[in-house]
């Protein structure tokens, strides 16, 4: 099976946020988008939206931070997961996650993250505008897409001070 990643391009995100509804409805039950596993990052008077998730880093800093290996990189999908049965919820994978994706719930004393809906994330379902996608993707797509997820995670740190 050919691999595949998610993308976003904020250029076709017009700000609606119903890929945050249908993802918090999906995981959680209810229409909450603060437990959405993508957020939109808005700057309403310049017009720019940008969906922000998890971007399943090939060396990533939750990973590498977990005391006790809770969270792994699935190969089939080659996304990075957590194994609830192993975290202890020390919170230690959300305070170095570069792009803000990791989130804790307090109601199920848990950290949470995108986990592509195992596949079939649903955001790409519902997201009208393609502003994100589920695409096949070679070794050179995917270093163009991580320098341009840095370039647009500098513009963040930038607008955010």
């Amino acid at each position: 099976m050919p691999k595949k990643i998610m993308i976003t391009d904020p250029e076709k995100c017009t700000g609606c946020r119903l890929c945050e509804l249908v993802c918090s409805v999906k995981h959680n039950g209810v229409s909450n988008p603060s437990l959405a596993r993508i957020h939109i990052v808005k700057w309403d008077n310049e017009g720019f939206y940008m969906p922000m998730r998890c971007q399943h880093c090939k060396d990533a800093p939750c990973m590498a931070v977990c005391p006790k290996d809770a969270i792994y990189r699935d190969e089939e999908l080659d996304s990075v997961r957590i194994n609830h049965d192993l975290c202890i919820g020390c919170k230690m994978c959300v305070s170095v996650c570069p792009f803000g994706a990791m989130g804790w719930n307090p109601k199920r004393g848990r950290v949470y993250k995108c986990d592509l809906c195992h596949g079939e994330p649903q955001c790409v379902r519902f997201c009208d505008m393609k502003a994100v996608d589920y695409v096949e993707t070679s070794k050179v797509q995917y270093e163009r897409m991580r320098e341009a997820a840095e370039n647009y995670s500098e513009l963040m740190r930038k607008h955010a001070r």
